[in-house]
Protein backbone atom coordinates (compact mmCIF):
# COMPACT_ATOMS: atom_id res chain seq x y z
CA UNK A 1 0.00 0.00 0.00
CA UNK A 2 1.34 3.43 -0.94
CA UNK A 3 1.80 5.86 1.96
CA UNK A 4 -0.48 8.86 2.11
CA UNK A 5 1.11 12.00 0.63
CA UNK A 6 2.21 14.65 3.06
CA UNK A 7 3.31 18.27 2.70
CA UNK A 8 6.90 18.74 1.58
CA UNK A 9 9.05 19.97 4.44
CA UNK A 10 6.55 19.09 7.13
CA UNK A 11 8.19 18.58 10.54
CA UNK A 12 7.40 15.31 12.29
CA UNK A 13 6.19 15.21 15.87
CA UNK A 14 8.40 13.63 18.54
CA UNK A 15 6.47 10.38 18.13
CA UNK A 16 7.29 10.35 14.41
CA UNK A 17 3.81 11.32 13.16
CA UNK A 18 3.03 14.21 10.86
CA UNK A 19 1.04 17.13 12.23
CA UNK A 20 -2.51 17.71 11.06
CA UNK A 21 -2.75 20.53 8.56
CA UNK A 22 -3.85 23.86 9.97
CA UNK A 23 -7.56 24.30 9.34
CA UNK A 24 -8.59 27.06 6.96
CA UNK A 25 -9.86 30.11 8.81
CA UNK A 26 -13.61 30.52 8.67
CA UNK A 27 -15.02 33.67 7.10
CA UNK A 28 -13.32 36.22 4.86
CA UNK A 29 -9.77 37.50 5.45
CA UNK A 30 -9.27 40.42 7.81
CA UNK A 31 -10.46 43.67 6.33
CA UNK A 32 -12.83 42.03 3.84
CA UNK A 33 -16.47 42.57 4.81
CA UNK A 34 -18.63 39.47 4.82
CA UNK A 35 -21.87 39.38 2.85
CA UNK A 36 -24.97 39.69 4.99
CA UNK A 37 -26.60 36.32 5.48
CA UNK A 38 -29.72 35.78 3.37
CA UNK A 39 -32.85 33.93 4.37
CA UNK A 40 -32.31 30.26 5.08
CA UNK A 41 -34.22 27.19 4.02
CA UNK A 42 -35.38 26.83 7.62
CA UNK A 43 -36.89 30.32 7.52
CA UNK A 44 -38.71 29.52 4.29
CA UNK A 45 -40.03 26.32 5.85
CA UNK A 46 -41.16 28.14 9.00
CA UNK A 47 -42.98 30.80 6.99
CA UNK A 48 -44.73 28.11 4.93
CA UNK A 49 -45.54 26.05 8.01
CA UNK A 50 -43.72 22.93 6.86
CA UNK A 51 -40.53 21.07 7.75
CA UNK A 52 -37.18 21.97 6.18
CA UNK A 53 -37.17 18.59 4.45
CA UNK A 54 -40.53 19.31 2.82
CA UNK A 55 -39.40 22.79 1.74
CA UNK A 56 -36.28 21.24 0.22
CA UNK A 57 -38.36 18.67 -1.67
CA UNK A 58 -40.52 21.44 -3.14
CA UNK A 59 -37.67 23.74 -4.19
CA UNK A 60 -35.54 20.89 -5.57
CA UNK A 61 -38.43 18.93 -7.06
CA UNK A 62 -36.91 15.83 -5.53
CA UNK A 63 -40.22 14.24 -4.46
CA UNK A 64 -43.92 14.94 -5.06
CA UNK A 65 -45.90 16.98 -2.53
CA UNK A 66 -49.45 18.30 -2.60
CA UNK A 67 -50.20 21.34 -4.76
CA UNK A 68 -51.33 23.31 -1.71
CA UNK A 69 -48.07 22.72 0.18
CA UNK A 70 -45.95 23.42 -2.92
CA UNK A 71 -47.76 26.73 -3.41
CA UNK A 72 -47.14 27.75 0.21
CA UNK A 73 -43.42 26.96 0.00
CA UNK A 74 -42.97 28.74 -3.34
CA UNK A 75 -44.84 31.78 -2.05
CA UNK A 76 -42.69 31.87 1.08
CA UNK A 77 -39.51 31.64 -1.02
CA UNK A 78 -40.64 34.56 -3.16
CA UNK A 79 -41.69 36.71 -0.21
CA UNK A 80 -38.36 36.16 1.56
CA UNK A 81 -36.33 36.47 -1.68
CA UNK A 82 -34.77 33.15 -0.79
CA UNK A 83 -31.80 32.15 -2.95
CA UNK A 84 -30.74 28.54 -2.87
CA UNK A 85 -27.05 28.38 -2.00
CA UNK A 86 -24.86 26.83 -4.66
CA UNK A 87 -21.36 25.53 -4.43
CA UNK A 88 -18.82 28.40 -4.48
CA UNK A 89 -17.36 27.20 -7.77
CA UNK A 90 -20.77 27.45 -9.40
CA UNK A 91 -21.52 30.94 -8.15
CA UNK A 92 -18.11 32.37 -8.92
CA UNK A 93 -17.95 30.96 -12.44
CA UNK A 94 -19.39 32.47 -15.57
CA UNK A 95 -20.62 29.30 -17.28
CA UNK A 96 -20.81 30.89 -20.72
CA UNK A 97 -24.11 29.12 -21.39
CA UNK A 98 -27.76 30.20 -21.65
CA UNK A 99 -30.53 27.61 -21.53
CA UNK A 100 -33.40 27.88 -24.01
CA UNK A 101 -36.24 25.71 -22.70
CA UNK A 102 -38.78 25.07 -25.46
CA UNK A 103 -42.12 23.64 -24.38
CA UNK A 104 -43.08 21.93 -27.61
CA UNK A 105 -43.25 18.61 -29.36
CA UNK A 106 -39.72 17.71 -30.43
CA UNK A 107 -40.61 17.01 -34.07
CA UNK A 108 -42.62 20.19 -34.45
CA UNK A 109 -39.93 22.24 -32.73
CA UNK A 110 -37.28 21.12 -35.22
CA UNK A 111 -39.60 21.41 -38.24
CA UNK A 112 -40.81 24.92 -37.38
CA UNK A 113 -38.65 27.81 -38.68
CA UNK A 114 -39.84 30.09 -35.85
CA UNK A 115 -37.57 28.72 -33.07
CA UNK A 116 -34.59 28.57 -35.44
CA UNK A 117 -35.00 32.27 -36.25
CA UNK A 118 -35.48 33.00 -32.55
CA UNK A 119 -32.21 31.25 -31.69
CA UNK A 120 -30.41 33.10 -34.49
CA UNK A 121 -31.50 36.42 -33.01
CA UNK A 122 -30.40 35.39 -29.52
CA UNK A 123 -27.01 34.20 -30.74
CA UNK A 124 -26.51 37.50 -32.54
CA UNK A 125 -26.40 39.31 -29.19
CA UNK A 126 -24.16 36.83 -27.37
CA UNK A 127 -21.97 35.15 -30.01
CA UNK A 128 -19.45 34.20 -27.34
CA UNK A 129 -21.97 32.12 -25.38
CA UNK A 130 -23.41 28.67 -25.93
CA UNK A 131 -27.18 28.28 -26.29
CA UNK A 132 -28.23 25.03 -24.65
CA UNK A 133 -31.59 24.06 -26.19
CA UNK A 134 -33.82 21.82 -24.08
CA UNK A 135 -37.28 20.60 -25.07
CA UNK A 136 -39.90 19.84 -22.44
CA UNK A 137 -43.41 18.47 -22.57
CA UNK A 138 -46.55 19.91 -21.00
CA UNK A 139 -47.25 19.73 -17.29
CA UNK A 140 -44.91 20.11 -14.32
CA UNK A 141 -41.22 20.39 -15.16
CA UNK A 142 -39.28 17.21 -14.47
CA UNK A 143 -37.05 17.26 -11.36
CA UNK A 144 -34.01 16.55 -13.55
CA UNK A 145 -34.71 19.68 -15.62
CA UNK A 146 -35.13 21.85 -12.51
CA UNK A 147 -31.94 20.47 -10.94
CA UNK A 148 -29.98 21.18 -14.11
CA UNK A 149 -31.29 24.73 -14.55
CA UNK A 150 -30.78 25.60 -10.87
CA UNK A 151 -27.49 23.76 -10.46
CA UNK A 152 -25.03 26.40 -11.65
CA UNK A 153 -24.74 25.05 -15.20
CA UNK A 154 -26.21 28.07 -17.01
CA UNK A 155 -26.18 31.83 -16.54
CA UNK A 156 -29.85 32.35 -17.43
CA UNK A 157 -32.96 30.71 -18.86
CA UNK A 158 -35.25 31.65 -21.74
CA UNK A 159 -38.70 30.03 -21.60
CA UNK A 160 -40.23 29.50 -25.06
CA UNK A 161 -43.75 28.32 -25.81
CA UNK A 162 -46.61 27.22 -23.60
CA UNK A 163 -44.90 26.37 -20.32
CA UNK A 164 -47.39 24.36 -18.34
CA UNK A 165 -45.66 24.66 -14.96
CA UNK A 166 -46.47 28.00 -13.32
CA UNK A 167 -44.08 27.19 -10.47
CA UNK A 168 -40.99 26.90 -12.69
CA UNK A 169 -40.14 30.63 -12.98
CA UNK A 170 -40.42 31.04 -9.21
CA UNK A 171 -38.11 28.10 -8.61
CA UNK A 172 -35.53 29.59 -10.98
CA UNK A 173 -35.78 33.02 -9.37
CA UNK A 174 -35.49 31.50 -5.90
CA UNK A 175 -32.26 29.82 -7.04
CA UNK A 176 -30.89 33.14 -8.30
CA UNK A 177 -31.14 32.18 -11.98
CA UNK A 178 -32.26 35.03 -14.29
CA UNK A 179 -35.28 34.01 -16.38
CA UNK A 180 -37.15 35.64 -19.27
CA UNK A 181 -40.29 34.45 -21.04
CA UNK A 182 -40.55 34.67 -24.82
CA UNK A 183 -44.22 35.54 -25.01
CA UNK A 184 -46.47 37.19 -22.47
CA UNK A 185 -46.68 35.03 -19.34
CA UNK A 186 -49.93 34.31 -17.47
CA UNK A 187 -51.37 37.22 -15.53
CA UNK A 188 -50.36 35.59 -12.24
CA UNK A 189 -46.66 35.69 -13.15
CA UNK A 190 -44.51 38.77 -12.60
CA UNK A 191 -41.85 37.80 -15.08
CA UNK A 192 -39.68 39.69 -17.55
CA UNK A 193 -40.86 38.92 -21.06
CA UNK A 194 -40.60 39.87 -24.72
CA UNK A 195 -43.52 39.61 -27.12
CA UNK A 196 -44.83 40.85 -30.45
CA UNK A 197 -47.87 43.12 -30.59
CA UNK A 198 -50.19 40.28 -31.49
CA UNK A 199 -53.42 42.14 -30.82
CA UNK A 200 -52.63 45.12 -33.04
CA UNK A 201 -51.28 42.87 -35.80
CA UNK A 202 -54.47 40.80 -35.91
CA UNK A 203 -56.64 43.90 -35.77
CA UNK A 204 -54.78 45.45 -38.72
CA UNK A 205 -55.19 42.24 -40.77
CA UNK A 206 -58.95 42.07 -40.25
CA UNK A 207 -59.36 45.79 -40.95
CA UNK A 208 -57.48 45.29 -44.23
CA UNK A 209 -59.96 42.57 -45.22
CA UNK A 210 -62.87 44.84 -44.38
CA UNK A 211 -61.44 47.70 -46.45
CA UNK A 212 -61.13 45.25 -49.35
CA UNK A 213 -64.90 44.78 -49.25
CA UNK A 214 -65.07 41.48 -47.32
CA UNK A 215 -68.12 41.22 -45.13
CA UNK A 216 -68.11 37.67 -43.70
CA UNK A 217 -64.66 37.47 -42.11
CA UNK A 218 -63.85 34.33 -40.13
CA UNK A 219 -60.78 33.48 -38.06
CA UNK A 220 -58.80 30.34 -37.40
CA UNK A 221 -57.62 31.06 -33.88
CA UNK A 222 -54.70 29.55 -32.02
CA UNK A 223 -55.02 27.74 -28.68
CA UNK A 224 -56.90 30.11 -26.36
CA UNK A 225 -54.67 29.17 -23.40
CA UNK A 226 -51.64 30.71 -25.11
CA UNK A 227 -50.92 34.44 -25.00
CA UNK A 228 -50.45 34.63 -28.77
CA UNK A 229 -53.66 32.70 -29.45
CA UNK A 230 -55.70 34.81 -27.00
CA UNK A 231 -54.27 38.15 -28.18
CA UNK A 232 -54.72 37.45 -31.89
CA UNK A 233 -58.30 36.36 -31.29
CA UNK A 234 -58.89 39.53 -29.25
CA UNK A 235 -57.49 41.58 -32.15
CA UNK A 236 -59.91 39.88 -34.57
CA UNK A 237 -62.86 40.63 -32.31
CA UNK A 238 -61.70 44.21 -31.73
CA UNK A 239 -61.59 44.76 -35.50
CA UNK A 240 -65.16 43.49 -35.94
CA UNK A 241 -66.22 45.85 -33.16
CA UNK A 242 -64.44 48.67 -35.00
CA UNK A 243 -66.63 47.87 -37.99
CA UNK A 244 -69.79 47.96 -35.88
CA UNK A 245 -70.56 44.27 -36.37
CA UNK A 246 -69.10 42.31 -33.41
CA UNK A 247 -71.89 39.71 -33.57
CA UNK A 248 -70.65 38.31 -36.88
CA UNK A 249 -67.71 36.45 -35.35
CA UNK A 250 -66.99 33.10 -36.99
CA UNK A 251 -64.30 31.25 -35.04
CA UNK A 252 -62.67 27.84 -35.37
CA UNK A 253 -59.63 26.80 -33.35
CA UNK A 254 -56.38 25.17 -34.36
CA UNK A 255 -53.04 24.39 -32.73
CA UNK A 256 -50.92 26.71 -34.94
CA UNK A 257 -50.10 23.71 -37.18
CA UNK A 258 -50.96 23.23 -40.84
CA UNK A 259 -53.29 20.25 -40.48
CA UNK A 260 -55.33 21.95 -37.80
CA UNK A 261 -55.73 24.95 -40.13
CA UNK A 262 -57.04 22.72 -42.91
CA UNK A 263 -59.58 21.05 -40.63
CA UNK A 264 -60.64 24.40 -39.13
CA UNK A 265 -61.23 25.86 -42.61
CA UNK A 266 -63.48 22.93 -43.53
CA UNK A 267 -65.48 23.41 -40.31
CA UNK A 268 -65.89 27.13 -40.99
CA UNK A 269 -67.16 26.57 -44.52
CA UNK A 270 -69.59 23.96 -43.25
CA UNK A 271 -71.00 26.26 -40.57
CA UNK A 272 -70.70 29.56 -42.46
CA UNK A 273 -70.94 28.89 -46.23
CA UNK A 274 -70.91 32.63 -46.96
CA UNK A 275 -67.41 33.18 -45.55
CA UNK A 276 -65.49 35.43 -47.95
CA UNK A 277 -62.32 35.97 -45.92
CA UNK A 278 -60.34 34.27 -43.15
CA UNK A 279 -57.65 35.50 -40.84
CA UNK A 280 -55.49 32.64 -39.54
CA UNK A 281 -53.45 33.11 -36.36
CA UNK A 282 -50.36 31.50 -37.95
CA UNK A 283 -48.96 31.10 -41.44
CA UNK A 284 -48.98 27.32 -41.02
CA UNK A 285 -52.73 27.32 -40.34
CA UNK A 286 -53.24 29.72 -43.25
CA UNK A 287 -51.41 27.27 -45.55
CA UNK A 288 -53.74 24.52 -44.35
CA UNK A 289 -56.71 26.79 -45.09
CA UNK A 290 -55.42 27.33 -48.64
CA UNK A 291 -55.32 23.55 -49.18
CA UNK A 292 -58.90 23.16 -47.95
CA UNK A 293 -60.14 25.97 -50.17
CA UNK A 294 -58.37 24.52 -53.21
CA UNK A 295 -59.86 21.09 -52.52
CA UNK A 296 -63.39 22.57 -52.43
CA UNK A 297 -62.86 24.64 -55.56
CA UNK A 298 -62.92 28.00 -53.78
CA UNK A 299 -60.68 30.53 -55.52
CA UNK A 300 -58.23 32.64 -53.52
CA UNK A 301 -58.64 35.58 -53.31
CA UNK A 302 -61.66 35.83 -55.65
CA UNK A 303 -64.01 33.77 -53.47
CA UNK A 304 -62.17 33.77 -50.15
CA UNK A 305 -59.27 36.02 -49.11
CA UNK A 306 -56.71 34.61 -46.67
CA UNK A 307 -54.29 36.33 -44.28
CA UNK A 308 -51.80 34.56 -41.99
CA UNK A 309 -49.52 35.63 -39.15
CA UNK A 310 -45.70 35.30 -38.81
CA UNK A 311 -44.34 36.03 -42.32
CA UNK A 312 -42.62 32.65 -42.37
CA UNK A 313 -40.40 31.76 -45.36
CA UNK A 314 -43.24 29.61 -46.77
CA UNK A 315 -45.58 32.62 -46.98
CA UNK A 316 -43.62 34.18 -49.84
CA UNK A 317 -43.46 30.95 -51.87
CA UNK A 318 -47.11 29.94 -51.40
CA UNK A 319 -49.43 29.95 -54.41
CA UNK A 320 -50.94 32.48 -54.29
CA UNK A 321 -48.43 34.42 -52.19
CA UNK A 322 -49.74 34.67 -48.64
CA UNK A 323 -50.59 38.05 -47.16
CA UNK A 324 -49.46 37.93 -43.56
CA UNK A 325 -48.57 39.84 -40.41
CA UNK A 326 -44.82 40.01 -39.94
CA UNK A 327 -43.47 39.72 -36.44
CA UNK A 328 -39.74 40.45 -35.89
CA UNK A 329 -38.75 36.95 -34.78
CA UNK A 330 -34.98 37.48 -34.72
CA UNK A 331 -35.45 40.72 -32.78
CA UNK A 332 -37.60 38.87 -30.24
CA UNK A 333 -34.72 36.49 -29.54
CA UNK A 334 -32.20 39.33 -29.36
CA UNK A 335 -34.26 41.45 -26.97
CA UNK A 336 -34.96 38.44 -24.76
CA UNK A 337 -31.23 37.89 -24.23
CA UNK A 338 -30.74 41.59 -23.53
CA UNK A 339 -33.46 41.45 -20.87
CA UNK A 340 -31.80 38.36 -19.42
CA UNK A 341 -28.54 40.23 -19.08
CA UNK A 342 -30.29 43.24 -17.51
CA UNK A 343 -31.87 40.93 -14.89
CA UNK A 344 -34.92 43.20 -14.56
CA UNK A 345 -37.79 41.15 -13.04
CA UNK A 346 -41.20 42.07 -14.41
CA UNK A 347 -39.92 44.27 -17.24
CA UNK A 348 -41.68 43.74 -20.58
CA UNK A 349 -40.83 44.61 -24.17
CA UNK A 350 -43.50 44.53 -26.90
CA UNK A 351 -42.24 44.78 -30.48
CA UNK A 352 -44.41 46.12 -33.34
CA UNK A 353 -45.81 44.04 -36.19
CA UNK A 354 -46.79 45.09 -39.70
CA UNK A 355 -48.69 43.77 -42.70
CA UNK A 356 -46.99 42.20 -45.70
CA UNK A 357 -49.51 42.27 -48.57
CA UNK A 358 -49.30 39.57 -51.25
CA UNK A 359 -51.73 37.93 -53.67
CA UNK A 360 -54.00 36.00 -51.22
CA UNK A 361 -55.84 39.16 -50.21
Amino acid sequence: MHPLPHPIGATRQPDGTLPFPTPCPEGPPDGVPSAPPGPTLAQVAARAGVSSATASRVLNRSAPVSAEIAARVERAARELSYVRRRAPAATARDTGAIAVVAFADVLRFHADPFPVRLLAGAQRVVPERELVVLTAGPGPARPSLVRYLCGGHVDGVLLVGRWGDPALPGLLQAAGVPVVSLGRPPQSQRLAHVDADNLSGARAAVNLLHRAGRRRIATIAGPPDTAAGADRLAGYRRALADQGDPARCAVAYGDFGSRSGEHAMLRLLDQYPDVDAVFAASDAMAMGALRALHRLGRRVPDDVAVIGFDDSPAAATARPGLTTVRQPVEDLGARAVELLQDAAPGRSVVLPTHLVVRQSC
